[in-house]
């Protein structure tokens, strides 16, 4: 983590935000995206998803748009991998973060990657395996992620043992990182707490994150749930784009620039700055007119004579 950032913040939708849409998000377009978030000061973008390009389109420039993520300073850049072979193409163009996911329930992972979650695990083990032959330099961030971890729109409810074992598994297996994703918007605050302190006691010091969803506008409450139990980054997506595909229901991810805010109005650096973050709205509105785009902040402004965590020397 960044020693002057007291939360890391993740941006999610050139990924989770783009990756249902019919529309083809212009590859000049989400580098641009891209500069501008870090121009923003927003640490962390995933920027792409190591997917054929037949199951997902919008993600056939992978390749154009991570090479201009990394020519950027100071940018951490992530993508999602589903698999070995996903793997394996994010470590030769030299990502720093690679997030696999395992969906916790079993209806959720057999739907998204076609396959049980023992057999989601045994490939994680071969990643791991591949990732550690590797020079020293050339060895990303290996981010396990639990997804459908708080609820599922085919299974229901989620027993947290089963969240602790899989996060086990993870952690076991090599994972650097553990991400907590509420891949519906089941979860309340209450829920966020028991799961979360659950599997920190389960995996000690190994880094927790979380992913929070609004489907029920329970979104920002969970990310403060999620910091008394000690996370301090969470993944979010600029103006509430996303949604799961093979998740019946889902909507948006929380808001980036509302999470920002609340951060921020919480006293808690996050490096960003909140207007330029705003103002990066702008980009997708031009490319996805007619889409939804989500956010208080983006409505209503900051509040007269706001001033910022770091103004207020937080």
């Amino acid at each position: 983590m960044t020693t002057d950032l007291d939360v890391v913040v993740c941006e999610v939708g050139l990924r989770d935000g783009l990756q249902m849409l019919d529309t083809f998000f212009p590859t000049a377009e989400k580098i641009a995206w891209i500069e501008a978030e870090r121009a923003a000061g927003v640490p962390e973008i995933e920027v792409t998803s190591f997917v054929p390009p037949k199951l997902v389109p919008q993600f056939v420039d992978a390749q154009e748009v991570v090479e201009a993520a990394l020519a950027l300073p100071d940018l951490t850049v992530v993508a999602l991998m589903p698999n070995l072979k996903g793997a394996e193409r994010g470590v030769a163009l030299g990502v720093h973060k690679l997030n696999y996911v395992l969906s916790v329930s079993r209806t959720h992972n057999l739907k998204n990657v076609r396959r049980e979650r023992e057999e989601s695990i045994a490939d994680f083990h071969r990643i791991v395996a591949m990732v550690k032959s590797q020079p020293e330099g050339r060895r990303p961030v290996l981010i396990g992620g639990l997804s459908s971890a708080l609820g599922c729109s085919y299974e229901g409810a989620i027993a947290t043992d089963e969240v602790v074992r899989c996060a086990v598994a993870l952690a076991e297996a090599g994972a650097d990182e553990l991400m907590i994703a509420d891949t519906v918007g089941y979860a309340d605050p209450a829920l966020v707490r028991k799961t979360f302190k659950a599997v920190q006691a389960a995996v000690g010091p190994l880094p927790v994150n979380a992913h929070f969803h609004d489907t029920r506008g329970l979104g920002l409450a969970n990310v403060a749930a999620a910091l008394d139990c000690g996370v301090r980054r969470f993944e979010a997506s600029l103006a509430g784009l996303g949604g799961c595909q093979f998740a019946p229901g889902a909507t948006g991810n929380i808001v980036m620039d509302d999470l920002c805010f609340m951060l921020d109005a919480m006293g808690l650096r996050t490096g960003v700055d909140l207007e330029k973050l705003v103002a990066v709205r702008e980009i997708i509105a031009r490319n996805l007119p007619g889409t939804a785009l989500y956010g208080g902040l983006a409505r209503s402004g900051l509040p007269r004579h706001y001033v910022t965590a770091v103004q207020r020397g937080a």
